[in-house]
């Protein structure tokens, strides 16, 4: 079938591209830098986008706006099913947090057509492509989250979910809560890592405040530093502290730990 993949160069896009078309897929890799031009503020660009396609991966854009005019005009077109990357709930942080991820689950949802709904916990790869990378190379990392333990998940296996539930049968309507197989404070991690690493990094527990401080000083965007809030405040709750079997019962096999992340990116030889 012919699968559209949107922020086909993000973390998962760019690793569910390849595992698509190695099993024989037809794979329109989409974003504004990517194979094919796409842009959600630019619905000129949206019909060459969607034309034969039988399957949508959506990641939601920082504005909603957009979305449910575009999974009506993907069904218009002849999408058959969506595959939705989401956050676990979500629907707990007041919608300071993730609002455009819950606002594509409700969208497909309505659609009348097949979906499923992919909500994973932080990634693996947030500590080497994300936020926190140059904090650990710099040797500090501060975040308000204090021990409430973080079931990371290895985003390779995030990727692996989508596939099996854009090309495979049974999935229509599910709802699949991924983690990692054990939680792990930050503090526990950093010191992981700086161990990999064969130099010391520290972790520092801030306060919200402190936090909130610190990116709005490295010139983090407002809007930006209050969904980032919200998201550890939902985090210190404990909400998404406990690990899921999932990944396990859908392929098969143990989802990837923490610890082979680690080895795999940050071991120096």
């Amino acid at each position: 079938m012919t699968i559209l993949v949107l922020a086909a160069t993000g973390k998962t896009g760019r690793r569910l591209v390849p595992l698509l078309r190695a099993d024989g897929n037809e794979v329109r890799a989409a974003s504004r830098s990517g194979e094919v031009r796409f842009d959600w503020g630019e619905r000129e660009t949206w019909p060459a986008v969607l034309a034969g396609l039988r399957a949508v991966y959506l990641v939601a854009p920082e504005d909603p706006e957009p979305i449910e005019a575009f999974v009506a005009q993907a069904v218009q077109a002849g999408v058959e099913r969506f595959v939705v990357l989401s956050g676990r709930e979500l629907d707990r942080s007041d919608g300071r947090f993730g609002h455009e991820m819950l606002a594509a689950e409700r969208a497909v949802a309505a659609s009348g057509v097949g979906w499923t709904v992919v909500r994973a916990n932080n990634f693996d790869q947030n500590f080497d492509e994300y936020t926190w990378r140059e904090p650990l190379l710099a040797g500090r990392l501060g975040l308000p989250i204090g021990a409430v333990a973080e079931p990371f998940i290895d985003v390779r296996d995030v990727a692996e979910v989508a596939a099996l539930a854009l090309t495979g049968d049974g999935h229509f309507g599910q709802v699949y809560e991924l983690s990692g197989p054990e939680a792990l404070t930050f503090a526990e991690a950093v010191g992981m890592i700086s161990e990999a690493l064969g130099r010391p990094i520290e972790y520092v527990e801030l306060s919200a405040a402190e936090y909130e401080a610190e990116l709005l000083a490295e010139g983090y965007p407002a809007a930006a530093v209050e969904a980032l809030g919200a998201l550890f405040e939902l985090m210190r709750a404990g909400l998404i502290a406990e690990p899921t079997d999932t990944v396990e019962k859908l392929l098969g096999r143990p989802a990837a730990s923490f610890a082979e992340y680690v080895e795999r990116v940050w071991r120096r030889p």
